[in-house]
């Protein structure tokens, strides 16, 4: 059985460029600069809101290039998957209960 597995995967390999790396790094230090900025700008209930998009927009690029979660088996994305939806969860629940206080 783990002859499979490894005869499966022995052929596989995932390259990435430096040109995809240098990309993903420029929009990483871009997007920092726009939640920096976003940050100085008063845009009320809104300035949370488009932080934590800015954040998951840099959580997935780190996730699928740095971390290259792209080339990983379906099974590995869903336990990621069913880590971010409990996530999504507390994070809903926190901000319900920091709307009624």
């Amino acid at each position: 059985m783990s002859g499979d597995h490894n005869s499966q995967h022995s052929g596989e390999k995932h390259v990435t460029s430096y040109a995809a790396y240098f990309f993903v790094w420029f929009a990483l230090l871009m997007l920092t600069v726009i939640t920096v900025v976003v940050a100085g700008i008063n845009f009320g209930n809104y300035t949370v809101a488009t932080a934590l998009f800015v954040a998951s927009i840099k959580s997935y690029l780190v996730l699928t290039i740095f971390m290259h979660l792209k080339a990983e088996s379906k099974i590995f994305k869903g336990f990621v998957g069913v880590a971010l939806f409990f996530l999504l969860i507390s994070l809903v629940l926190l901000f319900s209960d920091y709307s009624f206080l």
